[in-house]
């Protein structure tokens, strides 16, 4: 197969948990797969290390910048459709919800959830119309679709009425070697973009309120409940937003625990990976973190000041066991993720 990654989204350091998960799969994809070519297309942001040094990775660079959203779609609908006929494309994969329509290959449509749907109230006015015609469009005209867990599926097939592949993400090796080398310090760890659904103001009152809380540390993307949130933070609370991969290692390497007190998920990574570096994790208990972590972590209501002030404390005291979290985050690998993603790709070529 002459298989095509339609990576024209990604913004990096500026899209979030979509950006980790496609830099792992094409690795892991990479290390599993020598037969088949791929051709990955990049906008004017992403490097060349996005894609493999393999001989069969390809990168496709188009002239266009996906921090103009308008120009990005524009691209992807009118020009990439001509540019994957012109490499002859078996299939295309979609990893970032939105797929080029007017493409004539098969494609494959990666939905991590459909937050859009669930809580449009978190979306600005003028980009809740994009995000319901593209993702509606592209559930219709994609051949197969990857929901990353059985949540994201349930809400395909309650919206889209569509039927998609279940393959969750993957955790990467170095947060089990994390484990191993473990220095906890006096600080409570939460990796999360700053939007609305991610809870975090309450996590931020909640903290303020708790007499002898540990510090808190909070990394991620900017987003569209940023300046709330650094209003509210006092100083005991570091924001750092996006740091690179070795720094966020070393910041679960150190935290006494995870917390994580979002709303809604279509997967849940961060808990993933506090999960896999041993590190005690508190968060809530919604479809897809129960679906990640069942009940090797401890679970509390995202609406209740009351539950997340008990789970700070619970952090605090490392009364929260480890090990069956990080056995359960074995199950998880990127190989498993690449294998059942170019299986479902090549049923889905033909």
């Amino acid at each position: 197969m002459r298989i095509g990654v339609n990576a024209l989204y990604l913004i990096p350091g500026g899209v979030g948990g979509t950006e980790i998960y496609l830099r792992n799969l094409l690795r892991a994809l990479a290390d599993i797969d020598a037969v088949n070519q791929y051709v990955v297309f990049t906008n004017r942001e992403t490097g060349a290390d996005l894609v493999p040094d393999r001989p069969n990775f390809v990168r496709a660079r188009q002239a266009v910048s996906a921090r103009f959203r308008p120009a990005r779609i524009v691209w992807e609908q009118l020009v990439l459709p001509f540019v994957i006929r012109k490499h002859r494309i078996s299939v295309l994969l979609n990893p970032g919800f939105t797929a080029p329509l007017g493409c004539a290959r098969p494609m494959v449509t990666v939905f991590h959830d459909l937050q859009h749907k669930r809580h449009p109230e978190y979306f600005r006015w003028f980009d809740l119309p994009f995000w319901d015609f593209f993702l509606w469009a592209a559930a219709r005209r994609s051949r197969g679709l990857i929901a990353v867990s059985q949540a994201t599926a349930d809400d395909l097939e309650h919206y889209y009425a569509r039927a998609a592949q279940v393959i969750h993400h993957g955790v990467e090796r170095e947060f089990f070697e994390i484990s191993q080398h473990r220095e906890p310090r006096e600080y409570i760890l939460c990796v999360s973009t700053t939007h609305p659904h991610k809870n975090l103001p309450r996590l931020l009152r909640v903290h303020a309120q708790t007499k002898n809380a540990p510090r808190l540390v909070i990394t991620g993307v900017r987003g569209l409940a940023a300046q709330e949130i650094e209003s509210l933070a006092s100083s005991s609370v570091e924001l750092t937003g996006w740091i690179p991969r070795g720094q966020l290692y070393e910041l679960y390497r150190g935290a006494l625990g995870f917390i994580y007190p979002s709303t809604f998920e279509g997967f849940g990574m961060p808990v993933l990976e506090a999960m896999a570096a041993g590190v005690p994790v508190a968060c809530s208990d919604i479809p897809a973190l129960r679906e990640v972590a069942r009940s090797t972590v401890h679970l509390f209501d995202p609406a209740s000041d009351r539950e997340i002030r008990d789970a700070l404390l619970l952090l605090a005291s490392g009364k929260i066991s480890t090990e069956a979290a990080q056995q359960r985050a074995a199950g998880f690998t990127w190989e498993k993720t690449a294998r059942a993603t170019l299986d479902y790709l090549s049923k889905c070529s033909s």
